[in-house]
């Protein structure tokens, strides 16, 4: 993997470990759609390396982080509430 790379987020989606998630996953309106669907794919995963909790936690927060400044401030607020119905979903207390 070429470090040097401004898309190196790109290259490690593509080649990592990372879930298989259902197309469009970050682009729905619903932060419990979101959360629900990333609690399918890291249950059905086979390739993730920790708990499914965990790697849809992950995967969340590495899609917040990765879309950075280009990510609008509604568009946040979803995938920050998302990550609250993704401990409700998965029956984890905050």
């Amino acid at each position: 993997m070429a470090r040097n790379s401004n898309r190196w987020s790109a290259e490690v989606t593509r080649n990592s470990d990372a879930l298989t998630l259902e197309k469009g996953v970050f682009s729905k309106r619903s932060s419990r759609e979101i959360a629900l669907s990333l609690k399918r794919s890291a249950e059905r995963s086979n390739r993730r390396k920790s708990t499914p909790f965990r790697s849809a936690m992950s995967m969340l927060t590495f899609y917040v982080n990765r879309m950075g400044k280009n990510l609008s401030q509604g568009r946040r607020k979803v995938l920050e509430r998302a990550k609250s119905d993704l401990r409700a979903a998965f029956a984890k207390g905050r």
